[in-house]
């Protein structure tokens, strides 16, 4: 499946400060099923035979444990540890300044380190789209009703058609220069501020078709407490869930 003159890099998203968990360290770093949450994370890339290099994004205070954590998992695929931004954003733009002067033939897949459950099965079907599109995410189908609201949020205005909507995940994969360059226009927009990557593209390069791939309803991502336990169970039966 690999097209051998494609570099497929992985970038790992971990700047993060995991506020809303109200741990005293990021959610990244928490121990969950005998591992942190980014050693889980790391080595699903580490082994996957399409990746050949990952980066991983952090916040600058825990370079050095990060450094450490390479070191103890004796991950061969981690060649840069890049220092954050405030924002997520900013992480994403570390890691394409990072890849600026390299040839653009290769492929960027970002991946929220908080996303432990992703598997093989995700990373090969966002590489393998990658042969036809330019930018790709991982998505699942919305199973409840959403609603859209009025600024305020207290107000219902509408009642999109499920059927069309789909919740987002990562990872997300791009073609270096198609990446590059939507950031490079966003960086130029006084109100930037955005929340995924393929929003990135999709504002500023409007014209890029964005392939969608199905993710797995596993593949959450740790925001809450409650994720905590829910991740315990499937990083400890992931045999179970993930291909």
């Amino acid at each position: 499946m690999k097209d051998k003159d494609i570099h497929n890099i992985a970038i790992v998203l971990a700047g993060g400060t995991g506020s809303r968990l109200g741990c005293d360290i990021p959610k990244q770093f928490l121990a969950i099923a005998g591992k942190t949450v980014i050693e889980h994370t790391v080595d699903v890339f580490e082994n996957n035979r399409n990746i050949d290099e990952i980066a991983i994004v952090v916040h600058p205070a825990y370079i050095g444990m990060m450094e450490g954590i390479v070191a103890r998992n004796s991950w061969t695929k981690v060649k840069k540890i890049l220092e954050g931004g405030k924002e997520r954003y900013n992480s994403s733009l570390a890691a394409i300044k990072a890849y600026a002067s390299v040839d653009d033939d290769i492929n960027m897949l970002f991946h929220d380190a908080a996303r432990p459950m992703v598997d093989d099965r995700i990373i090969n079907d966002v590489i393998s789209s990658l042969e036809h599109y330019s930018a790709v995410t991982a998505a699942v189908a919305t199973t409840d009703t959403i609603l859209e609201v009025d600024a305020k949020g207290d107000n219902l205005v509408s009642i999109p058609n499920r059927k069309m909507l789909r919740q987002c995940q990562t990872p997300q994969g791009f073609k270096k220069s198609v990446i590059s360059k939507a950031y490079e226009l966003g960086m130029n927009d006084p109100d930037f501020n955005p929340t995924d990557d393929c929003g990135v593209v999709k504002k500023y390069l409007p014209t890029v078709n964005i392939a969608i791939v199905e993710g797995a309803d596993y593949n959450i991502k740790l925001t809450n407490k409650k994720d905590v336990s829910v991740l315990e169970i499937l990083l400890t039966n992931r045999d179970n869930y993930c291909l």
